[in-house]
């Protein structure tokens, strides 16, 4: 019998294949990086066809490192990067362009024009989403409107529109020949082209985008078979069972299944998801409503979720673009040499300031310079950037819920970096946990497929395997606290009303 369940991660910089064990321990890994594709100012394009193939030689590494073979494997579950947009020839299975990323903000007149008089609430109630350059739908629209003969191809029912889950599902399983077109209700939920009550796509919203319902998904839970490994292909006759959004994947493999836990992601941006149970939960600060999960037949699992744009991608960008350091981890010993952020604030509205606030008119700042701020002030200033922002959202979470926040579970890339840590703890005045295993986003779909083939029992192993490994308790002064906190809300107001008719990204 099969002993293990493999994980594909998709992410926004590398996708990686992980072995899960029934203890939920990671076996062995694979990880590839893919191109970040920059045209122009506020564009932001993947090649899918490069991540299809990281993906294989991905998996092709894990499975060689831990010496198995499809036969060990009981099933694959697959985590995405959301609302990145792809379109592809049904007939070919060759995109019609790169996918668009989700930070890219190209669509942004667009979605101007779609909200006409009612602005960007004008579908909010039925998809709990505004309009905004961060979902897929518009994303779509653009292609259809901007690519040679995309919508003359989509109107003739050859295309078909995928988030990377669909667009690594359909080539697992056949590809042209016989690919299953599928995705997750959390996935289908970033498009604002689902009905978030009756988990389909809306007819009258999809006209009104000018998308085709030929190119769309069939929508389907988020832990059941949806096909098999093709069989001349790297996972022959393997189940292929579950399917998560990243971020919602990394809240289930947190164990956040009861109402009111929540867990933050720290990757290239920041993800705050609030499970509010089987009721969904209408934000009136900011936030967006989603879903969370559906298990089989279970009714659907609902979140508040506070998306943040720049956070692990702000280092990125100090490494890359201005060369501060030549590893991301080295920005902590930067910051530790000095005691504080030497009035400095760094708010990196790189492609509009997100949740609470969603002004795309926004774009990055640096204030509060003087001559005595150094590159370990600089340093310091982009790791605060980060718990600041997530401040911002836990402060509209509670407002919306109703409830305290108790505790945050924490995961990602930048968890290991327990100067951010702890002034996440002091700004939230909670504390702040980091898991045994903080490779969530991939557990938690290794853990949705597993249960849909038995591998698992349900929500409760999940539970049982999860352990805390670093708790971290606030220590700041409040006063201090709140001081930082009223000058970083100063610092946002600074990179407001920048994007107009003289600068158009």
């Amino acid at each position: 019998m099969p002993e293990y369940v493999l994980a594909i991660d998709q992410g926004t910089t590398s996708s990686r294949a992980i072995v899960f064990d029934r203890a939920a321990e990671i076996v062995s890994s694979g990880q590839l990086e893919h191109d970040q594709i920059f045209p122009r100012a506020g564009w932001v394009e993947h090649d899918a066809v490069q991540v299809w193939n990281n993906v294989r030689e991905a998996v092709g590494l894990a499975l060689t490192r831990a010496n198995l073979t499809a036969t060990d494997i009981a099933a694959v579950g697959i985590t995405n990067q959301r609302e990145t947009t792809l379109v592809w020839n049904r007939h070919t299975g060759v995109p019609v362009a790169n996918a668009i990323v989700w930070q890219d903000t190209r669509t942004q007149r667009l979605c101007e024009q779609l909200g006409g008089d009612a602005g960007p609430e004008r579908y909010k109630a039925i998809v709990g989403l505004p309009l905004a350059t961060y979902f897929a739908g518009p994303k779509i629209r653009w292609i259809l409107d901007n690519i040679e003969g995309a919508r003359e191809a989509a109107e003739a029912g050859d295309l078909l529109f995928g988030t990377m889950d669909t667009w690594l599902l359909w080539n697992l399983t056949g590809g042209v020949e016989g690919g299953v077109h599928v995705t997750d209700v959390t996935n289908a939920s970033r498009t604002m082209l689902m009905d978030l009550d009756t988990l389909q796509w809306r007819d009258d919203i999809a006209a009104d985008m000018r998308i085709p319902l030929s190119m769309l998904p069939q929508i389907r839970s988020s832990s059941e078979v949806y096909g098999h490994g093709r069989d001349h292909g790297m996972l022959p006759g393997v189940p292929i069972s579950g399917i998560l959004g990243d971020q919602q994947a990394a809240t289930f493999g947190q164990a956040c299944f009861t109402e009111g836990m929540a867990k933050n992601t720290y990757g290239t941006g920041n993800f705050v998801l609030l499970n509010t149970g089987t009721r969904r939960v209408d934000s009136k600060n900011g936030l967006l409503t989603t879903v969370c999960y559906k298990i089989g037949d279970a009714p659907a699992v609902y979140a508040l979720e506070g998306s943040i744009a720049v956070t692990g991608s702000l280092v990125q960008w100090l490494r890359d673009n201005l060369g501060m350091f030549s590893d991301a981890p080295d920005i902590e010993r930067l910051a530790l040499e000095v005691d504080d952020n030497g009035g400095a604030y760094f708010v990196p509205a790189f492609s509009g300031l997100f949740a609470p606030y969603w002004r795309p008119d926004a774009r990055g700042a640096l204030v509060g310079l003087t001559r005595y701020v150094t590159k370990n002030h600089i340093a310091r200033a982009a790791l605060e950037a980060t718990a600041f922002q997530t401040r911002e959202v836990m402060d509209a979470m509670n407002a919306d819920a109703g409830v305290e926040l108790a505790e945050l579970r924490v995961d990602g890339g930048m968890v290991a970096n327990e100067l951010l840590m702890q002034f996440q703890a002091d700004q939230l005045g909670v504390d702040v946990i980091r898991p045994r295993v903080t490779e969530t986003t991939a557990l938690g779909a290794a853990y949705a497929a597993g249960i849909a083939v038995g591998f698992w029992n349900g929500e409760g192993d999940v539970t049982a395997n999860w352990s805390e490994d670093t708790r971290w308790t606030p220590q700041m002064p409040d006063s201090e606290r709140d001081r930082l906190f009223r000058n970083w809300k100063k610092a946002v107001t600074k990179t407001m009303d920048w994007v107009d008719d003289d600068v158009e990204s």
